[in-house]
């Protein structure tokens, strides 16, 4: 079920296409103000027209989370302007190379680690005073299955999701006594630009679409959800706990 979040504010990276699009549009459909960020204007500027169309607001952020620096000025933005942060949605993410270790690139394994892990980090580092504010801030970080399958030539992005969940696990204990609640997100696969790239050969329309997942994530951003430190599996809507190794 979908919450109300009026007067709430979200922010959501990656929202120029594919689960951060449509996650960002759904938080506005709930009465979220969003804080759209991305690198593409195009997708950016799209998005606010669908966002205006079904009676949202949103507030365009273009940057390459690249550019730690930025990441940095936009806690302080967003301080300025409404001294909170309720919602946030890390969902930016790259693939990389799909080819054996040994054959990576290093400035392709450090881009992958760049965007995914360490962005991700500065990002946490950059709103967690915000979230706190709420009175029922709720982080969700996008992961994947890649995580833990870790298949064959998939090491850059496996190893950076990996590292995307210990970030979020860490968070969760070290916030747990407060009103903030974090899980990571396995959305499985879905319809996207980056699942295209991955698996060239699939048709798409044998995977979900994106707006089904955004649909999923609802139900975890609003007051009433209460875990945090574990992990949802948006195919099997279910939140469920992690595991030492046996």
């Amino acid at each position: 079920m979908t919450p109300n979040l009026k007067d709430r504010v979200a922010l959501v990276t990656g929202a120029s296409r594919g689960i951060g699009y449509f996650t960002a549009l759904e938080l506005a459909k709930a009465g979220a103000h969003v804080i759209a960020c991305a690198r593409t204007v195009g997708g950016l500027e799209e998005l606010d027209d669908a966002i205006k169309a079904v009676g949202g607001s949103a507030t365009l952020v273009p940057f390459d989370l690249a550019d730690m620096a930025a990441i940095d000025k936009l806690g302080g933005a967003i301080h300025e302007r409404w001294g909170k942060l309720d919602i946030l949605v890390a969902n930016a993410g790259v693939l990389g190379t799909i080819s054996p270790i040994g054959h990576v690139e290093a400035k392709v394994f450090e881009k992958v680690m760049t965007i995914n892990v360490t962005a991700t980090w500065r990002l946490i580092r950059s709103v967690e005073p915000l979230l706190v504010k709420s009175d029922a801030g709720r982080a969700l970080i996008v992961s994947s299955g890649a995580a833990h399958k870790c298949k064959p030539f998939w090491g850059p992005y496996s190893a950076s999701k990996a590292a995307v969940e210990a970030l979020a696990r860490t968070w969760a204990h070290e916030t747990q006594r407060l009103p903030l609640r974090i899980l990571s997100v396995d959305p499985g696969p879905t319809r996207t630009a980056m699942r295209a790239q991955a698996m060239p050969g699939e048709d798409p329309a044998t995977v979900p679409h994106p707006s089904e997942v955004a649909a999923a994530l609802m139900p975890l951003l609003g007051p009433d959800q209460t875990e945090t430190g574990k992990l949802f599996i948006v195919r099997e809507k279910k939140i469920v706990d992690y595991r030492l190794p046996d």
